[in-house]
């Protein structure tokens, strides 16, 4: 029997600690002594390229890059990249560097297949309103949410696979919803696929604890991944669907089409119903 209260006085309770959820993959760039040089090597968990843009703040009897050289690179998936090494000036005293570095999914050299037609993400034969697609900018106010399209559904509507693609981040267990940018905006239950070409699809506000893919996870067109939900910012339950691309250090939305009845495409409209086949 498990329980949250405590049992008799004549009894033993045993407290365990349940295993947490799978470790989410990441991305960090890190700094050795190699000599006389500092090595600066990038390690990235994600099953997608990710590209790194490095800056160094401050250094001690080491050499500065040439100054026409630029401190970006794109780490392939699931890899180690040697990324610079930085020679000391001077043997009579240690190197040292202090920098820090951002990152964003996604190879910037990567094209989005504009003849590709997405499947609807929700079972066939069925269809749900579009509350918000391009122009209508609602809360899609920035480059990454423009051609983002929202389909409002009850929770618990199964959330099926629009291409093919590899799995490569996951978050499950966030239970909130709201208004509050500050508190709601990162607490939405999404997945990430990277496709073929190089894009990659988000699904976002799952339903808690729903989602039935994992990292590393390679995808079919038409696959049963999740159920929707309302977790994040988010003023009620709907499915919020994306295709993007990395534009150097920028996620960027690209407008999709849809594929209809007979294979013919179907550009998605706000107040509109999007139906699957």
């Amino acid at each position: 029997m498990y329980t949250d209260r405590r049992p008799p006085d004549d009894q033993e309770a045993e407290a365990r600690s349940l295993a947490g959820g799978p470790i989410a993959p990441g991305l960090a760039v890190e700094s050795s002594l190699v000599g006389r040089s500092i090595r600066f090597t990038a390690k990235n968990d994600f099953a997608a390229p990710v590209e790194i843009l490095l800056e160094l703040t401050d250094l001690d009897n080491l050499e500065y890059p040439d100054p026409d050289q630029t401190l970006r690179w794109v780490v392939p998936g699931n890899s180690n990249l040697r990324l610079l090494d930085l020679a000391a000036i001077n043997s009579n005293a240690g190197p040292r560097a202090e920098y820090h570095y951002i990152w964003l999914p996604g190879d910037p050299s990567a094209t989005h297949d504009e003849g590709e037609l997405y499947r609807a993400p929700f079972a066939a034969a069925t269809h749900y309103p579009i509350t918000q697609y391009f122009p209508v900018g609602i809360t899609h106010l920035t480059p990454d949410s423009y051609y983002a399209i929202d389909l409002a559904m009850p929770i618990g509507t199964g959330i099926y696979a629009d291409r093919g693609g590899i799995v490569f981040e996951v978050a499950s267990t966030n239970f909130k919803g709201g208004l509050d940018p500050e508190r709601d905006m990162q607490s939405a239950n999404i997945v990430r696929v990277l496709h073929d070409d190089g894009s990659h699809a988000v699904y976002a506000h799952l339903n808690t604890n729903s989602i039935r893919v994992q990292v590393g996870d390679r995808v079919q067109r038409g696959q049963y991944i999740a159920e929707s939900g309302n977790t994040g910012f988010s003023s009620g339950p709907h499915l919020h669907f994306s295709v993007m691309v990395n534009r150097g250090m920028e996620l960027v939305s690209v407008p999709i089409l849809f594929e209809g009845s007979s294979a013919n495409a179907v550009q998605p409209v706000t107040g509109d119903s999007l139906f699957a086949y």
